[in-house]
């Protein structure tokens, strides 16, 4: 049974293969008798800045366990591990069509999990592959020609191949390490299985979904692009066959629903079927961008070339008014991107690549917003309510897709500066507090006001605002029972971020997981 050991440090720069002697010395025992040694988790510590180190949690076996545990049982940071045993899947066979609307992690890893029952699925994609997709929407960036089917919310790999790729997930599932293991076989960095904050990067998640495509195709799915829902067919409550495209219709037995949470028009139609949703809470604002250097500094005190690019987590809370100002999706070394999917809206978000090394950092400033701030109380209200803002940003930024930017000491009161903001096709300096909700705007100033307490140095007259930021999760729910299905429509199962149940690569691709496990269960 191997060993789990806790808390190794070295200083950045030192060669990770020191842990092994480090070990042995722990121990009291030469180097060579420990076997199947490896990282487990590698994290950073900057409580002490400057003095920042790395730690580890590493793994290992020897020859003698049972003594080895009989000298050292009890020691701090020492545990015993389990014995891995590899998951084995159970073939099943099944004649009932089953379609995946949507190839986002949470339908992409639907369809791999099915596909290691031995279950083939369609596999339906309003969008285009990713190869094609990457150009579209490089096209839009260059020149704000929008492609309202292939851009950064809508193709192959969903709104996350266009992001940091940030693979953390606060979820304790028994499929993560599956997911990590799937992600890596397609050619995601082997480090993702032991970082304490695995990311993938938005250029090397290109070629990971590529390659799972061919993966998939090669099981036997049948993967069909520039395909959109656009109606369900139903007799008795019970999921009979889709249609796509407003005219092509396919018999279904089993839909899974993981759509993003940017597709509109789904929910809309989905409303017209009388599907049971409800709205949600979600959140909104701004994103900042300031140099990489000044975050490193902020956080690290000396940075060092051997250290990740340093991010950030902050959080405020106004107890009063019960709203909450925090940083999301925050990208190490990345760029504020064009998000739109409809004409005539601005939205933004933000991506890094692997090497996050385009030496500035952002993050979304968003403030929560509720069902009661909506203008009514059905399921699309706040679908509504992020449109009106983005229409507003569209406005305000030229009606051309170039976004409103303002400097952040202009926007929280405390002087003036130029703005230098990443994002394409190109931005206008506006007064950014009239683009958002008064609510969002107090707490969003109070908030970076706050921020600077926990992080001096985060305002200054180097950051930057863009706007706005509106899609930080669904708007809504499409309820769901215990065996994953509609209540009200048998054979229909919400999966993922847009049906409001994850928020992020790993939680859909966890969610797509637990659909295919208890479409499994069904199958002989």
């Amino acid at each position: 049974m191997p060993f789990l050991f806790r808390n190794l440090t070295l200083q950045p720069g030192e060669d990770e293969g020191r842990l092994i002697a480090l070990t042995a010395k722990f121990f009291g025992f030469d180097p060579a008798v420990l076997q199947q040694f490896r990282i487990l988790r590698k994290g950073v510590d900057a409580r002490k800045k400057p003095r920042v180190l790395l730690v580890y949690t590493v793994s290992f076996s020897l020859a003698d366990e049972a003594g080895f545990w009989k000298r050292h049982q009890g020691t701090p940071n020492l545990e015993q591990l389990p014995v891995e045993t590899p998951q084995i899947f159970t073939k099943r066979s099944s004649t009932d069509p089953i379609v995946i609307v949507g190839m986002g992690p949470a339908g992409l890893f639907c369809a791999l999990r099915l596909a290691a029952y031995g279950i083939a699925a369609t596999i339906l994609e309003r969008g285009k592959p990713v190869e094609e997709r990457v150009k579209d929407v490089a096209r839009f960036w260059r020149d704000g020609q929008l492609d309202t089917e292939s851009n950064v919310q809508f193709g192959e790999g969903g709104a996350g191949t266009f992001s940091d790729g940030k693979l953390t997930c606060r979820l304790r599932d028994p499929n993560t390490g599956w997911v990590l293991d799937q992600l890596i076989r397609f050619g995601a960095p082997p480090e993702i299985r032991y970082q304490a904050k695995p990311h993938v990067g938005t250029d090397r998640l290109r070629s990971v979904v590529a390659a799972l495509r061919a993966g998939l195709l090669e099981s036997g799915a049948d993967i069909r692009f520039s395909t959109c829902l656009t109606d369900l067919v139903c007799n008795s409550g019970q999921l009979s066959a889709v249609r796509s495209n407003g005219q092509d219709e396919l018999p279904c037995k089993h839909l899974v629903l993981a759509i993003g949470h940017s597709a509109r028009d789904t929910y809309a139609m989905l409303s017209r079927q009388n599907l049971v949703m409800e709205p949600k809470p979600f959140a909104i604002g701004l994103r900042v961008e300031h140099p990489q250097g000044v975050i490193d500094r902020i956080q690290y005190g000396k940075p060092h070339p051997a250290l990740p690019k340093a991010d950030y987590a902050l959080t405020y809370n106004n107890d009063l008014t019960k709203r909450s100002c925090y940083s999301f999706c925050m990208c190490p070394g990345g760029l504020v991107v064009a998000s739109s999917s409809e004409a005539e809206m601005v939205v933004v978000n933000g991506m890094s690549n692997l090497g996050r090394d385009s030496g500035l950092a952002n993050s979304a400033l968003v403030v929560n917003v509720r069902p009661e701030d909506f203008d009514g109380s059905d399921p699309l209200a706040g679908v509504r309510f992020q449109q009106q803002w983005e229409r507003t940003a569209f406005t305000a930024g030229g009606g051309n897709y170039h976004a409103p930017a303002q400097n952040l000491l202009a926007f929280i009161g405390q002087g003036t500066g130029s703005y230098h903001s990443s994002y394409r096709p190109g931005t206008v300096e506006a007064d950014l507090a009239t683009l958002l909700p008064e609510y969002v705007s107090t707490t969003l100033r109070e908030g970076i006001v706050s921020f600077d307490r926990k992080m001096k140095g985060f305002v200054t007259r180097e950051a930057t605002l863009t706007g706005v930021e509106t899609r930080t999760s669904a708007p809504l729910r499409i309820l769901r029972g215990e065996d994953f299905q509609s209540p009200t429509l048998r054979g229909l199962y919400p999966c993922g971020e847009g049906a409001g149940y994850a928020g992020g690569i790993m939680s859909a691709a966890l969610d797509g997981v637990r659909v295919a496990d208890k479409i499994a269960e069904q199958m002989s």
